[in-house]
């Protein structure tokens, strides 16, 4: 998408600051806290995200972990795309909420692995883009349940879409770094997958009865 207004290197780093601090916002541990959950670190995978969430037997605070999470990245993307800032500025925001997530500077840089907030900057960056993405996991995830393989699985598929749809551009790059990001982030996931000893989807652990 053609930029309306070129954006300078300050405005461009206070995007990407921006961005940085509404990403980490950790919806997991926010929404467990309102609704009287464990913390999401302290069971399951340890991870702060909405499949650790699921563990906990609470559907709604998962949904609500997944959107919110998902949103933290969309909405400012959203609104940088919106006002028309150039698609480096644009990226730099999408970028910022994803590394946000994953070190979030709130809760002692303990942060997730940035699944759904990267699916939310990648629907923003570009919807029907970032649909093929999320169709991709999707369809793992269903066949296989295994979250974090439908994860890979999306992660690996979305700079090939993204370059398919716009050739190398700024997005193009900031999409390979957060998919490479996201494949470091499940290594510890690679190796139960390989071992036989990934937890399905909705698993349940053994988590305290409260926070």
């Amino acid at each position: 998408m053609d930029s309306l207004a070129p954006a300078s290197p300050l405005t461009a780093a206070l995007g990407a600051v921006i961005g940085y601090l509404i990403g980490s916002l950790s919806f997991a541990v926010i929404v467990s806290r309102l609704f009287g959950l464990a913390d999401p670190r302290s069971y399951g995978s340890g991870n702060p995200g909405a499949t650790n969430v699921l563990r906990s037997g609470n559907k709604g605070a998962a949904v609500l972990t997944l959107v919110f999470d998902a949103l933290k990245a969309y909405l400012p993307v959203l609104a940088a795309r919106q006002w028309g800032f150039d698609d480096l500025t644009v990226t730099l925001v999408g970028l910022g909420a994803f590394l946000g997530h994953l070190w979030p500077v709130f809760f002692k840089f303990e942060g997730g692995k940035g699944v759904a907030t990267a699916a939310g900057a990648l629907l923003a960056f570009d919807p029907a883009m970032g649909g093929l993405v999320l169709l991709a996991w999707l369809a793992v995830a269903a066949i296989t349940r295994y979250s974090s393989l439908a994860a890979l699985c999306a992660a690996i598929a979305a700079p090939l879409i993204q370059w398919a749809f716009h050739g190398l551009q700024p997005q193009t790059w900031g999409v390979l770094v957060m998919s490479l990001l996201l494949i470091w982030r499940h290594e510890a996931n690679i190796r139960k997958l390989l071992a036989g000893q990934e937890s399905k989807i909705g698993q349940k652990s053994a988590p305290p009865p409260s926070a």
